[in-house]
């Protein structure tokens, strides 16, 4: 191993100028996948395309209609919706959302089709027309309507009447993503601020599940655009300061950018789309390639200060590292493509993305930058550094105290991971958007003053054309819209059973004691079919039944609930129907929060499955390459101990495990791999060639890579802290919780693998 190790190494400064060339033009191939990156906008990309929840869903949009909108919240500064000046904003602003691109259904208070008897006809109209002209004894009544009507009421309209909104339902063809969303939303706001620049007496916010699908979009090209700079000259200090001076970094500059190009034409190449998860894999590459190329520099300048002249340096510096990287290179591989397991294809995307940018580093840290130092001038080489001695009297200390930091690193290591249990799967879907984005401040005002986002729809089947209008169905689909309605997570409840009492109502005198369902099929088909024929464009009943009228859908809008509960009450939903209403066909209940809340339970399961292989790949491929067993098994406990510290330390803080925080394990176990084979492997190097003691190989082991050591990790967590600061919170928090790990891991190779392998391996030669 040691004579290829040098014979590779002498190859590449014979070499040299072929490699660089050779590298420039590969990465310059690679690079011609980049014209075909596109960046999705759909929130659906999230979801496999046989995915059981998507399709449910996708199956009742087809059978009524999209529930994608667009929801203007609107607040007047004195408080009270039922003013002739505000109630004509809501006009105003009802009329000309329909010039929205994509609006297809416009639904407001002022437009609600208010339904009422005159003698033996049925009035239906506007609720509120020309407000402006409404005497006091109108307002009062417009008011008391609207303050009763379930279909209002805590959707449309606050129960202490001070908020309103307006429900713009947007149809958008998806042909062109790129640019029809952000039109919908642009125009949107355009009139949101032509609103309160009218009239300063009301505030306007903008929510709903379009706007939410927009802020995703809105945080994936804010990742693009500010962390991966922000990644680039964090990296380009770290490097600057810590790994080599100015040649040290421009080498590394080049390796690091190269590797995000050649990655990211690859992905072009493989077809993957660019959404808000793969966005990060620019700066997750950056941050992975420098770590690279740092144990090359470091061991490059420390052979200079040995006297080495600087073809030898090289040579020298390869021949140590070729053999760690190259492992810690495949494990890192290994632990991002383990994220195939994941159901969520951006996750698997991304995992890809990063795979490849991390053997395109690890071919450029050992080939391209050996090649570039050989070309180089060294610049000013200092005799011994700094860092050098400390690091020295650092191992030293660790050698002297190794019983005290066996035992105290081993119970700090038993103490946070005893916290894992704290950790709960759940999530808040609004919440993974940062508090400083507009739509996250516009949603919480929305969920303080009015309704949610949360909707859950359930489409009821009688079986038979026509079948709405069955009296025990409708009696049945009433009582199972009422059990929702006592459940203290609901906020609104949406069912036509609403509709069909007040038209029994309306066609008995507006007598209320007739404010219940028809008795007979005829008459509800009679009403039903009245009042359809009434309506205006657009705003007819297509969204609630179906064209033959066989089903109907039942709407629910929960409160924010976390996952868990969430599964818990649709799982009751569905007893209720199973046991009250079993001859009505049903659904478990579809929507984006059933859609995202299944896939993440699934994907959990699915990631302790894929961290699974990886453990078992990654430690098989240390114990070949290591040639101990007894080493494999240690490096395996070592290197699960600061993840189990990541996710123990993530309970303290926070403890909520969702999407980002699912597939951290299978990420950071490749990463953390990298500092334990560079430990070890500069320990075995000492033990079998240079035939030391235990105790001189771990200071051996420090002296020569203790520092890249730390410097790599710094660098590490450096780049996953950028990452921390995205708006995205699957990001964000991904972001944090790695960092945390990679911390754990320097602890514990530095203060507790030491001591430990003193301990075991004293007695014994590996």
């Amino acid at each position: 191993m040691n004579q290829l190790e040098s014979q590779f190494a002498a190859f590449v400064v014979r070499t040299r100028w072929w490699i660089i060339a050779v590298s420039f033009a590969l990465i310059a191939l690679a690079a011609t996948g980049l014209q075909n990156l596109t960046v999705t906008q759909s929130y659906r990309v999230y979801f496999g395309p046989d995915d059981p929840n998507l399709v449910a869903y996708e199956s009742l949009e087809n059978t009524y209609t999209k529930d994608d909108s667009i929801v203007f919240v609107l607040a007047p500064r004195h408080g009270d919706v039922f003013t002739r000046d505000f109630l004509s904003v809501v006009e105003t602003l009802t009329e000309q959302a329909w010039q929205i691109p994509y609006a297809n259904r416009v639904d407001s208070i002022t437009n609600f089709q208010h339904t009422e008897a005159d003698h033996d006809d049925l009035i239906v109209a506007d609720l509120v027309k020309t407000a402006t002209s409404f005497t006091d004894d109108q307002l009062v009544k417009v008011k008391r309507i609207a303050l009763a009507e379930p279909q209002l009421r805590k959707l449309l309209l606050a129960d202490d009447a001070r908020v309103t909104s307006v429900n713009v339902n947007v149809l958008l063809p998806g042909i062109d993503e790129a640019n029809e969303l952000p039109a919908a939303i642009a125009s949107a706001r355009e009139l949101a601020a032509g609103i309160e620049a009218q009239d300063e007496n009301v505030e306007v916010h903008i929510s709903g599940m379009t706007a939410m699908h927009n802020a995703v979009s809105e945080a994936a090209m804010s990742d693009m655009s500010v962390l991966a700079p922000l990644s680039f000259g964090v990296m380009f200090l770290l490097v600057a300061f810590l790994a080599g001076g100015m040649v040290g970094t421009m080498t590394t500059l080049f390796v690091f950018s190269m590797s995000v190009v050649g990655a990211m034409g690859m992905s072009g190449h493989y077809g993957f789309p660019i959404t808000p998860t793969g966005a990060t894999a620019p700066n997750i590459i950056l941050t992975v390639a420098v770590a690279n190329s740092v144990h090359i520099l470091i061991a490059y300048f420390y052979a200079l200060r040995q006297g080495h002249d600087k073809h030898d340096a090289v040579q020298e510096s390869l021949r140590l590292n070729l053999h760690p990287i190259s492992l810690a290179s495949i494990t890192t591989a290994i632990g991002f493509l383990a994220m195939n397991f994941s159901v969520s294809p951006p996750f698997q995307q991304m995992g890809t993305t990063v795979a490849t940018g991390v053997l395109i580093s690890f071919a450029l840290s050992i080939t391209f930058l050996p090649a570039m130092l050989a070309i180089l001038p060294t610049g000013r080489i200092r005799q011994r550094s700094i860092e050098d001695t400390w690091i020295q009297s650092f191992g030293d200390f660790v050698v002297s105290k190794r019983r005290g930091l066996l035992w105290g690193s081993a119970v700090c290591i038993v103490v946070l991971i005893a916290n894992v249990p704290r950790n709960q799967f759940n999530e808040v879907f609004f919440h993974y958007f940062d508090k400083k984005m507009e739509f996250r401040v516009d949603t919480d005002f929305m969920l303080d003053n009015l309704t949610g986002l949360y909707q859950i729809h359930y489409s009821l089947d009688s079986g038979e054309a026509g079948g709405i209008s069955e009296p025990v169905f409708l009696r049945l689909t009433d009582q199972f819209a009422e059990w929702w309605r006592t459940q203290p997570e609901t906020e609104h409840v949406r069912s036509i059973t609403d509709t069909m009492r007040r038209l029994n109502k309306n066609m008995h005198g507006d007598d209320e004691a007739m404010y219940k369902l028809p008795d007979s099929r005829d008459l509800a088909a009679q009403y039903l079919l009245l009042y359809e024929m009434s309506l205006p464009y657009g705003l007819d009943l297509n969204n609630q039944i179906n064209v033959d009228k066989s089903s109907t859908r039942v709407t629910v809008t929960l409160k924010p609930i976390a996952m868990q509960e969430t599964l818990a009450l649709t799982a009751r939903a569905s007893d209720w129907l199973d046991k009250h209403a079993p001859a009505i066909g049903h659904d478990q209940g579809s929507g984006m929060v059933m859609m995202a809340t299944h896939m993440t339970m699934r994907n959990v399961t699915t990631m302790v499955y894929g961290t699974t292989i990886a453990l078992a790949l990654i430690s098989l491929v240390i114990v070949i390459a290591l040639r101990s067993l007894k080493i494999g098994a240690l490096s395996f406990i070592v290197n699960l101990a600061p993840i189990a510290m990541g996710y123990g330390i993530w309970g303290i803080i926070d403890g909520e495990i969702g999407m980002g925080l699912s597939i951290v394990g299978s990420m950071t176990f490749g990463i953390v791999v990298d500092d334990t084979v560079h430990f070890l492997s500069k320990y075995l190097r000492a033990r079998r060639e240079n035939g030391l003691s235990a105790e001189q190989a771990v200071k051996y082991a420090f002296s020569t890579v203790g520092r890249a050591l730390i410097v790599t990790s710094i660098v590490l967590v450096a780049g996953f802290s950028v990452l921390a600061t995205s708006l995205f919170s699957v990001n964000s928090n991904m972001g944090i919780s790695v960092a945390i790990v990679i911390g754990c891991a320097l602890f514990t190779v530095l203060l507790f693998l030491p001591p430990l392998l003193i301990k075991l391996d004293s007695q014994a030669s590996p």
